[in-house]
Order: C-alpha cells, then structure tokens, then sequence
C-alpha cells in the first residue's frame, strides 16, 4: 500500500512513526516545504522526501499520487490541507484525508465528505476535548476508550493503597466484585501485562477493565475507587481544546473556569462560551490559581502551548489536592518519564489522530471492508511492543462464525475481551458462541490484525 503524508510537523512525523511501526511493507512518501524537516524524517524512519509545495501539480505528481492509496495532509493550514486533498483526488489518489482544525469548517463536514470526496476529516483538537471529556465525567477513571459507539467502555484505574483488589488472583474477582466486567491488561512500572486467571493485583498496579458503564461505575464502587461527579474545573489555556471542551462540559451542567493570558483571546472565549467563566491571568503564577480556587476544584486541566508548564502547574495543582489533573504533553519522548509523576491523565492530540489515521489504513489494508477494525486504540507501547485494543464485526466470511470461543485456535498473545450484540454485552467464555453480526473487542500486540480471520492459527 501507497501513502502520502503532507505535512512534516508533530502530527506528520508522529503518523510517520506509527506507520513505520506497523509490520506491513507501507511504501511512504513525505511532502514538506522546508528541507530540514523532510531530512529529519528521512533519517529517521524507512520512509522516501519530497521538498515543495505539496498543493502544487509537479511536487504531487514527483510524489506519485497518481497511484497512491491514501493521501494524507497534516499541514499547519486548513485550507492547503482541503486543496492538496482536492487536486490528489483529482489526479488518481484512492483516498484523502484531510486535517481541518477551524471550528467553522467543522460544520461543513458532511459537505466536504460527500461533495468533495473527502474520505476523513480529522481534527486533533476536538477528538482531544473528547477524550478529556470522558475522563472528566467518569472521575475514578484516568483514561477511557469507548467501542460500539459507546456501548462498551475501556476504562483504566490506578490501584492506590485502600483498594480492595491488592493481593487478590484475577481468579478471584468474582469474590470481590458481582459485576459484569474484565481487566483485560495490567501496567505494572515499565511493561503492560494481558493476565491470565493465576495473576496476582499489586498497589500501583494500573489496571484496563472492558464493561458497560453503569457495571464499570459499580465495580468502582466495589473495590473502593468510587469518586464523586466533576462539577467544577479550571483550565489552563485558551486554545481549541479548551473552547471544545468547555462547550461540551457546559451541556453536563459543569462549571468551567478558564484562565487565558491573551486578551484578545479571552474576548473571543467569553462571546463563544457564556456559561464560562474566562479570567485575563497568567495561569502558572501560583497566587492565581489560589486567589481562582484551586484547592476546591473537582478536576484540573492544563492545555497551554508549552508541555514544560503543562507538567510543572499539574504538579502544584496535585500537591494542592486538586482530585483529578490532565495534561497536554506534545513531546512523546516525555512520556515514560511522566508515568512516573503524580498526574492523573496525559493527552497527546498528535497520537490521539495518528491512532485515528492508522486505524482507517488498517481497514483500507483489508481487502473485505465489512471484516475490517472499526475502533483501535492503543493501550501501551514501548520499543519493543505496542498492545491495542480493536474492535472488528463478524461477517458471513468470519473463519469461525457460530463457533465456540474454546474451539477457535488463536495466535499467541490475543485476548478475547468482550462481544456486544443486539441483546447485550457479553465477557466470553470457553462455551460462548461467535455469532453472525457480533461486535468483537480483542486485545493484542500482533501489529498485523486487519480483520477477524488474522486471529486464528493458520
């Protein structure tokens, strides 16, 4: 398969990375202005650089998009990113997509997908706001992905030292808690574990546990991680995130207080967004956020421009017992170390939309679209493994259709995590049966799942 990724920037070469990654032989090209950039990518990663103008028919055409599969713009600019995707389309690209940031444009989506055969519009920014948003009205957990359009909740908990569930086997969950759900994965220090039923829980253990919400808020309740509702935050930072996040905050009835050091943007912040509050200030000095009432806050946000300040300031906001912290931290190469640092939730737009694009590669890899993933997140990854969590729908084409869990012989290291169909939600065991239609989540590091079939043993 043949990509185009035009753009050379955070986005660009995080997508760049992931698709290097990725055990499949993805011939890539890298479109950017400036050389250095391309220079850096090239060095990098096993990855082929055009320097120019990638709106323009001769940089395209020395890319080769006339027989390109997907091509991508990831540019700083909305409106290069809609042409470039425009003319690729026009000269023989299978497939575009397109980042557009600019909240106005947004409201054009469908226009531009069905009239401009735009194949994705992604924006880091909004699916960032949407990612906090889950963790701010699920407090108990740090992070959650959602699968089958929200009916299935991937949440992950920190196991701190009044837990109920240190020292107790996997096996003996059941003694501890009724409800219907599964840790799946458990991150201990530097490596991410799929257990199995001997395993034994440990304080500090981070754990992934696949259910429905109200079973997951429960099993909270159960093994005492249980937090009250977020009803009021502060944010740190005015930009995009902030503006979406606090429009769809406001709709759950929470009071949002955003401190912003640009005047001109706190003017645009306080027209867009009148049920919250905007405060002209700098957010990082310390006799601010005490005079704005840091220490009575449900949940602290911290989305400036800058990861330094965005570490530093959710720090203070812990130590001045804020319940919840959320970072935005941009430099991947930080994020080992702030595994380490008492913050809540790290955000990274770049990765969040690189997952995105590399979960539509995937499916486009698969030659049976219906078979293919339709959710991907990644739990963990580290230089040797990546562990995903993907969801994938059974078809008349599935190799193991009206089968028993226990008679499909799985490739190693795939984890069955949970089956949702039309009459409920399923934890499969040995004598489940796989059944035409069934939304599948598995759990794996094998990076050449597309499709169901790839599961089993050849």
């Amino acid at each position: 398969m043949k990509i185009i990724v035009l753009g050379a920037g955070k986005v660009g070469k995080a997508l760049t990375q992931h698709l290097s990654d990725e055990d499949y032989d993805y011939d890539v090209v890298v479109i950017d202005l400036y050389a250095e950039k391309v220079e850096s990518i090239v060095n990098q990663f096993d990855v082929l650089g055009v320097v120019g103008d990638g709106a323009t028919y001769d940089i395209l055409m020395e890319a080769g998009v006339d027989d390109t599969d997907i091509f991508i713009a990831v540019t700083q600019s909305d409106e290069l990113n809609i042409l470039a995707c425009l003319m690729a389309k026009k000269m023989g690209a299978k497939n575009t997509i397109a980042r557009v940031r600019n909240p106005e444009y947004l409201k054009q989506r469908s226009f531009m997908r069905d009239q401009l055969g735009l194949s994705m519009i992604i924006n880091p920014e909004l699916e960032a706001a949407n990612e906090i948003r889950r963790i701010l009205l699920f407090p108990s957990a740090f992070k959650v992905d959602t699968f089958v359009g929200g009916k299935i909740e991937l949440a992950e908990f920190r196991l701190r030292e009044n837990a109920r569930l240190i020292g107790v086997s996997l096996s003996r969950l059941s003694k501890v808690s009724k409800t219907n759900v599964l840790i799946c994965a458990v991150r201990r220090k530097d490596e991410l574990i799929i257990p199995d039923g001997n395993f034994v829980l440990e304080q500090g253990d981070r754990i992934h546990v696949m259910g429905q919400h109200r079973d997951l808020v429960r099993f909270c309740q159960d093994i005492n991680l249980f937090e009250q509702k977020t009803k009021r935050i502060i944010i740190v930072g005015g930009g995009r995130i902030s503006y979406y996040l606090a429009r769809q905050l406001s709709e759950h009835g929470i009071q949002v207080k955003i401190i912003e050091n640009n005047a001109k943007r706190c003017l645009e912040l306080s027209t867009k967004l009148p049920d919250a509050t905007i405060i002209e200030s700098d957010g990082s000095d310390e006799e601010v956020l005490i005079e704005e009432g840091i220490e009575s806050v449900d949940a602290f946000l911290a989305l400036t421009g800058l990861d330094e300040e965005n570490i530093v300031i959710s720090l203070y906001a812990k130590q001045m017992k804020a319940k919840k912290t959320v970072a935005k931290v941009t430099r991947t190469n930080f994020m080992n170390v702030l595994d380490q640092l008492d913050i809540d939730s790290v955000i990274s737009p770049k990765n969040i939309i690189a997952t995105h694009i590399l979960r539509y590669v995937r499916a486009k890899n698969n030659k049976d679209d219906d078979s293919s993933v339709k959710t991907l997140h990644h739990l963990f990854s580290d230089e040797n493994d990546d562990v995903d969590a993907m969801e994938f729908i059974v078809t008349p084409q599935t190799s193991f259709l009206n089968k028993k869990v226990s008679e499909v012989k799985l490739k190693n290291n795939i984890l069955i995590a949970a089956i949702s169909r039309e009459r409920g939600f399923v934890i499969p065991k040995g004598d489940t049966e796989i059944r035409l239609k069934d939304h599948i989540v598995i759990i794996t590091t094998d990076r050449k799942i597309c499709s169901l079939n790839d599961l089993v043993r050849r």
